[in-house]
């Protein structure tokens, strides 16, 4: 079967792009995204500097020092390249989202209808540009060729590149074999000294089959240009969002409530229509000084048309900048609105009680959002477990409604991390004491966990007092913790003990920089 002609639209750069805009930063600063401690992706401003992908964050910063430092979040990457697979989507459907940053699609269709291969490349360009978006865009026989080509083209600083039909095999043959992008069956075809894709395809297929296995003859059909993998096109998703203009601008409260009851009554009956509802909201405001802004709404079953205004009167009440005026006044008018269900579900797994009672959940979530609409979005928070050594770091505060993730994973084992039980009480700022051995001598922690003497008596400063002598029955520990000693200046190096006391009270102690405190409590 023959290779279907592809074009593949790529957006170099696209983790650095999706990163900073989400970041506000501007377009010519030097970006670099990091993934677990390196370059993940960097700017070309950042790449004039000597900025690479694979460097430490501190190697980088040394090569630029005002890099912008982003971390690499997969959800940002992916929900900022919607926009670009729908303008493209309103010139050809039928697109493969290969991964964000980069689609493909097949250009039979679309080169008849723009009078050719090429004229159709200048046209999405232009139209993607016209979007906001930089591309270049590469035609071949099937998606890896389409892609070669895309990147060839980036290359040489052209717009676009189109290998003739049917002669994929000849294009491809003077690339390098790390073009296949198959770490272990690449290594193995250069030690057997294969280091073209034109050298690889050049082999007889049945002798690949029996050496490197149906992997290796996928890669083989790949290099020699014959792509037969079909395209997994998706359908374009419905327009669900609801918008309201207003003309001229309103700057009351109820009035923009009022107004937007029939946005809210269209956007839930659409959704009913293709039996779904809204569990997560977006909405959007615009005012006449420019000061768009934008909230997610959360609900703990969905929404319907009454929620849908409630929140958009909370977000109002709470984003209003004037003091001393009346509640419903509004320091600059709205000029529109817009509503987008951004997670929806199917109706049958939010249906009704049998009586259609509310869940008592839903009416905590409805008073804890109120109030977090009048204190600010971090003002109502929740806690997540989290991973992480000490007590302080096992807790992710989160705000009401927001997705519970937690800032560390749970599944690392966290060596040097405490045993259970867990701590009751975790102070938010630790408490100075000092540990003695049987002779009254402070006890010392070597860097290697060995201790000057047993831990016998814990002393409490005391304002009332002077001091709290408290017996020490047992003790366990220590458990020592070395982190982050590649980064000077986040360096820590401590200790950490669990002991009971003699009146029943029993502490989490941290030693370190030969000092004592008391990091949390057993209740």
């Amino acid at each position: 079967m023959s290779a279907v002609r592809t074009a593949v639209v790529w957006c170099p750069d696209w983790p650095v792009i999706a990163a900073g805009r989400d970041a506000g930063c501007p377009p010519d600063a030097p970006v670099a995204v990091l993934d677990r401690g390196r370059v993940f992706a960097c700017s070309q401003a950042a790449r004039q500097h000597g900025v690479r992908r694979g460097l430490r964050i501190r190697e980088a910063q040394s090569r630029c020092p005002d890099l912008v430092v982003l971390t690499y979040d997969p959800a940002i990457d992916a929900r900022a390249f919607e926009p670009v697979v729908v303008a493209v989507e309103v010139l050809a459907p039928g697109v493969e989202i290969i991964r964000p940053g980069m689609c493909a699609l097949a250009v039979r269709g679309p080169s008849r209808y723009f009078g050719g291969e090429q004229a159709f490349a200048h046209a999405l360009r232009a139209h993607l540009a016209e979007a906001g978006f930089d591309s270049v865009i590469g035609i071949a026989d099937g998606p890896f060729a389409a892609e070669q080509a895309a990147r060839l083209a980036e290359q040489a600083g052209e717009a676009d590149l189109a290998f003739p039909a049917g002669e994929s095999a000849r294009c491809l043959a003077p690339l390098s074999i790390d073009t296949l992008d198959r770490p272990d069956l690449v290594d193995l075809l250069r030690r057997l000294g294969i280091r073209t894709l034109g050298a690889f395809a050049a082999l007889p297929a049945r002798n690949v089959l029996g050496r490197f296995g149906n992997d290796g003859v996928a890669a083989h059909r790949l290099a020699a240009g014959r792509d037969p993998r079909t395209l997994a096109t998706r359908r374009p998703p419905p327009e669900l969002a609801t918008e309201v203009t207003f003309e001229p601008p309103v700057d009351r409260v109820d009035h923009v409530a009022f107004a937007i009851r029939g946005a809210s009554d269209q956007l839930v009956a659409g959704l009913a229509e293709r039996d779904l509802v809204c569990t997560c909201l977006r909405v959007e405001v615009e005012t006449e000084r420019d000061e768009p802004g934008s909230r997610q709404w959360r609900h703990p079953r969905w929404f319907n048309a009454p929620d849908v205004v409630d929140r958009v009167r909370w977000q109002l009440q709470g984003t209003r900048t004037s003091t001393g005026g009346p509640a419903q006044e509004l320091t600059s008018g709205v000029v529109r609105i817009r509503l987008v269900p951004d997670e929806v579900a199917p109706t049958g797994a939010y249906q009704d009680g049998l009586w259609g009672d509310q869940a008592p959940d839903e009416r905590i979530h409805r008073a804890f959002t109120r109030v977090q609409s009048m204190l600010g979005h971090e003002g109502v928070v929740t806690a997540v477990l989290s991973g992480g050594r000490a007590a302080t770091e096992r807790v992710t505060w989160v705000p009401w409604g927001d997705e519970l993730t937690p800032t560390r994973p749970t599944e690392p084992p966290w060596t040097g991390h405490l045993p259970p039980p867990a701590p009751s009480t975790v102070l938010s700022s630790p408490e100075p004491v000092d540990v003695l051995d049987p002779t009254g001598q402070v006890v010392d922690v070597g860097g290697r966990g060995e201790m000057s003497g047993e831990c016998r008596v814990l002393t409490r400063p005391n304002a009332d007092s002077g001091a709290a002598t408290l017996p020490i029955v047992g003790w366990a520990g220590p458990w020592p913790v070395d982190e982050r000693w590649w980064d000077p200046q986040a360096a820590r190096h401590y200790s950490r003990f669990q002991v009971a006391c003699a009146d029943g009270s029993a502490f989490v102690l941290l030693h370190e920089n030969g000092r004592w405190w008391i990091e949390a409590c057993y209740d």
